[in-house]
């Protein structure tokens, strides 16, 4: 059995940037002191959601990569001799900023990034107003422990996504997420929404045979305009292995972390069982690329 031990950081973020980023910094040296290896942290960890608006100077939230958030996490990356996962607001070029995961490696340096694909715009989630779609593509990252499938939040609705990132050799599919429910939504539609966020992710890694960390942040978040309640983040950060089976799941309202072993040779198991991309009718696949139907 080989283990990868895998921290997990649920935390609520408020606005003051320089708390959080204090907070992200402390409870990875909490995963570290329980053993990880490898850290995820939840998307946009660094401030508040600040999506549930749209409001230009909110533009000056962003950071190059590398810049500051790359430098402060990387420092401890190496000191800790970790690997972590960030989700950070990048400023690529004037009018140009990305929703980007960057992972730091344990010698401090940057192993990689992923620039989200997927963009919502909906009430409460106006990703589209803030950010360009990534233009990397769905690359895995080379680290020390293994190569890792990091997608971002919206892009766990879409089977493509995981799908290429297995395809393309990850070892390990991650989403850093923010999630959540809106007063507006009677509390049986909101339960349905999370279900469905949980089930959906569990399917990546049965379809794929891969292992899923999925971390979310929790605590309630004003709507700066006031033309909604606000957002009540899930939280419900899970561990899933590659038949879908919960490792790891924490409660709505935790704000903590937790550290999850897991065993990264299962998936040449569980393949050899349910030989999925064995059996793929890549042929017969010409569809996909259309926008719908014919």
């Amino acid at each position: 059995m080989n283990l990868l031990e895998v921290g997990m950081v649920q935390m609520s973020c408020t606005k003051d940037m320089q708390e959080n980023i204090e907070k992200a910094l402390t409870r990875i040296r909490q995963c570290a002191e329980l053993g990880a290896q490898l850290i995820v942290l939840p998307e946009l960890h660094n401030s508040v959601y600040f999506c549930q608006h749209e409001n230009a100077s909110l533009c000056d939230l962003a950071e190059p990569v590398p810049g500051p958030s790359t430098e402060t996490f990387g420092a401890l990356a190496k000191k800790l001799g970790v690997v972590i996962v960030l989700s950070l607001f990048e400023r690529r070029a004037p009018g140009i900023y990305h929703n980007t995961a960057v992972v730091m490696e344990k010698d401090g340096s940057i192993a990689g990034k992923y620039r989200k694909m997927h963009i919502p715009d909906d009430p409460g989630y106006y990703e589209k107003f803030y950010f360009t779609p990534g233009d990397i593509g769905f690359k895995p990252i080379e680290t020390s422990v293994g190569k890792l499938g990091v997608l971002v939040c919206w892009d766990q609705w879409y089977p493509e996504a995981a799908r290429i990132m297995a395809l393309n050799g990850a070892q390990l599919l991650i989403y850093p997420t923010a999630i959540g429910g809106v007063a507006t939504d009677s509390p049986f539609e909101q339960s349905l929404q999370c279900d469905a966020w949980r089930l959906v992710q569990r399917g990546h890694a049965v379809a794929n045979g891969l292992p899923v960390i999925t971390v979310n942040r929790t605590g309630h978040e004003d709507d700066p305009s006031g033309n909604t309640p606000g957002l009540d983040f899930w939280g419900y950060s899970f561990a899933a292995g590659p038949q879908g089976e919960i490792l790891s799941q924490f409660d709505e309202d935790d704000d903590d972390c937790k550290v999850v072993g897991v065993d990264m040779d299962r998936t040449e198991y569980v393949r050899r069982g349910w030989p999925f991309f064995r059996d793929r009718r890549i042929d017969a696949y010409g569809d996909i690329l259309k926008r719908y139907g014919k």
